[in-house]
């Protein structure tokens, strides 16, 4: 008996500090629309979508999502459903003088426009690899944003939340159009449960935003006993304790006979 109570400690042990994997590796992305020609920017609602979710991948708060398209309170959402982001309006030209006639100059040299990429590295308590309302931002993420020719190389590090519920990701402004590499290498105590890397494709105008995730490894997470509750090793140091006094007590008695 005594042989056998530490060997299913041992196992027991093993079991519960392999930290949790997540099944799924999907990566979310989201490149901001182009207005239709009446003006409205469209998002279609995807499977396991949510408002924050929304959020998250375009920038656009719940609240306006929920005034634009007259949602519930809950901002309930159905696969397939088409939800307007954003109102643009085409200015109408003002009638003026005639402009006065200038010489012709030689075109200019085409300029490559920039974007705007925003990185946000959340914590997947859960490990479903998708971002929920109640998982903040990890501070202390290490961001990388690389051209492949090499001549760009942005980094950064992410930030805690400022307040509880919304989103504060780390972004680059102005980034040249081309081919990147987006990394996130999370803080120490943490395990990805997405891709870490992703290749993306700068447009002028475009905004992007990446999520990546990552879940608190079982070694890291503070261990506590709640009140009332028993250590399980000191279960297991009791019993041998009681083991280990019977068998002198059956001892002494032999010896007095």
């Amino acid at each position: 008996m005594i042989v056998i109570i530490p060997v299913l400690f041992i196992g027991l042990m093993i079991a519960f500090s392999i930290p949790a994997q997540a099944d799924s590796q999907q990566q979310v992305f989201y490149t901001t629309n182009t207005p239709d020609e009446t003006g409205r920017i469209i998002y279609v609602v995807q499977a396991n979508d949510t408002c924050l979710l929304i959020e998250l991948l375009t920038g656009v708060k719940v609240n306006q999502i929920i005034q634009i398209n007259n949602l519930d309170d809950a901002c309930t959402l159905q696969e397939g459903q088409q939800l307007v982001l954003a109102y643009y309006e085409t200015p109408t030209p003002t009638i003026g003088p005639s402009p006065t006639l200038t010489p012709i100059l030689p075109t200019a040299t085409p300029f490559n426009g920039n974007g705007k990429v925003c990185v946000y590295l959340y914590e997947d308590v859960n490990g479903n690899a998708n971002p929920e309302e109640t998982e903040m931002q990890i501070p202390g993420g290490a961001v990388s944003l690389t051209n492949r020719s090499g001549t760009v190389n942005l980094t950064g590090t992410t930030q805690t939340d400022e307040q509880p519920g919304t989103t504060n990701p780390i972004c680059f402004e102005e980034v040249p159009e081309g081919d990147y590499n987006v990394s996130v290498a999370p803080p120490e105590g943490y395990n990805p449960t997405t891709a870490m890397n992703y290749p993306l494709v700068v447009k002028a105008g475009d905004l992007s935003i990446l999520n990546f995730g990552a879940q608190l490894s079982s070694a890291a997470e503070p261990h506590t006993i709640e009140e009332g509750s028993r250590s399980p090793l000191m279960l297991i140091i009791g019993a041998v304790l009681i083991l280990v006094g019977a068998g002198m007590a059956f001892y002494f008695f032999r010896m007095k006979r």
